[in-house]
């Protein structure tokens, strides 16, 4: 079975004579599987924090680094910021998760992403699926006057440039925030408390980040969260994170670069169309741009209407 990651492994368990007992203040850090959940959570994020700023810190020693960063407008996505941005995350996303593997005797593929898997089936399978999600969204949308796609502001081998560039960014954006979500955090949470319990804990934390970015709102970070649910549900039905990966990237990717509309309040340079969204917060999303509009949660129904059809067969179970 793909990623079959149900628990920890048996090498993680922690070994104790028999009869022997712990102390109170042992058993606040270590359960019948070592650490407790929660203290490995905290470790976890703190070797992340630690990787970013070390990551910080070297890259203010560059100074051609520090010219360019100091020059790019923050309000406004491009793909070299997106990519610089996203690899300072990911590359400590990573860093963090192995030191974690190391110290918990696991894989990356006990966090959900066997690495033999990469890039491969699933992932090419949630390709379409997420570029089509996005597609109907717009189109719903589109049905009511909201929006129109315009006329093509790249050609040739702009258009190419830019959709590739904005392809790498996307996919490094899908790689952390579902290897993070639903991968190291759900794998750590989900055994002790129930697949589904840690899911919607950290679907809610998901769309509460989402806060942080410039131009988002609250009905916006509420779907965001609701993608999160829906994430969960495919890596409950497919074993790994891959399809979340591949179906995150695109949605991010047709949203931004293809069909041209705002995420989270930015409007990407370098977008395929000029396109445009007009009419009521409730249909268009307004600033959010199309996530933020109430045909994105009858879409995320659906799609994972769409889920349990494709993928009938749990291959993770609830708890």
């Amino acid at each position: 079975m793909e990623g079959e990651t149900s628990g920890l492994p048996a090498t993680a368990g922690e070994f104790r004579p028999a009869g022997t007992q712990r102390s109170g203040m042992g058993n606040l850090f270590m359960g019948p599987h070592g650490i407790r959940a929660g203290w490995r959570l905290l470790l976890f994020i703190l070797f992340w924090a630690a990787c970013v700023q070390a990551e910080g810190f070297v890259v203010h020693q560059i100074p051609a680094v520090v010219a360019w960063h100091n020059a790019q407008d923050m309000n406004v996505m491009t793909p070299a910021l997106s990519i610089f941005s996203e690899f300072i995350m990911l590359f400590a996303l990573v860093v963090a998760t192995l030191l974690m593997a190391l110290i918990e005797k696991r894989t990356y593929a006990d966090y959900y992403l066997p690495l033999n898997q990469a890039f491969r089936k699933r992932f090419w399978q949630g390709v379409p699926y997420g570029f089509a999600m996005l597609s109907l969204l717009l189109a719903l949308i589109a049905a009511f006057h909201g929006f129109s796609l315009g006329n093509v502001a790249l050609s040739g081998a702009n258009a190419l440039k830019y959709g590739a560039l904005y392809g790498i960014a996307f996919v490094m954006v899908a790689l952390f925030e579902e290897f993070s979500f639903r991968g190291y955090m759900q794998a750590t949470l989900g055994p002790g408390i129930g697949f589904w319990p840690a899911a919607i804990i950290l679907s809610i934390a998901f769309g509460a980040i989402h806060l942080n970015n410039l131009g988002e709102a609250w009905y916006g970070a509420a779907m965001a969260g609701s993608f999160g649910v829906l994430a969960a549900f495919s890596l409950q039905r497919t074993g790994n994170i891959w399809f979340p990966i591949g179906m995150h990237a695109t949605w991010d990717w047709s949203e931004t670069f293809f069909y041209s509309v705002p995420d989270s309040g930015f409007l990407a340079k370098g977008h395929l169309f000029n396109s445009a969204l007009h009419g009521p917060a409730w249909l268009t999303g307004d600033k959010v741009g199309p996530e933020g509009s109430v045909f994105a949660f009858l879409v995320l129904l659906l799609a994972g209407m769409g889920i349990h059809f494709i993928f009938p067969k749990k291959q993770i179970p609830s708890s």
